[in-house]
């Protein structure tokens, strides 16, 4: 890919505080939903943990709801 498409464009992995913001979540919950395996799937990449937006999208999408009595 080109150098100068690939300014343009946003990145497409995102760090825990990053992804939290995307989600509307704290940091916080973030991590405890990492820690208990509850949250979106993750990537490490070396020491870091790494979020990839397509990830978070499909955590998202599988979390629709129509009622509060629909079960987790």
């Amino acid at each position: 890919m080109p150098e100068e498409a690939r300014k343009d464009q946003e990145p497409p992995f995102l760090n825990t505080v990053e992804a939290a913001a995307w989600l509307r979540l704290t940091k916080n919950t973030l991590e405890k939903m990492r820690v208990q395996g509850r949250g979106p799937v993750y990537r490490k990449h070396g020491r870091y943990v790494r979020y990839h937006i397509e990830d978070l999208v499909d955590y998202s999408k599988a979390s629709l709801r129509r009622s509060t009595s629909d079960a987790d």
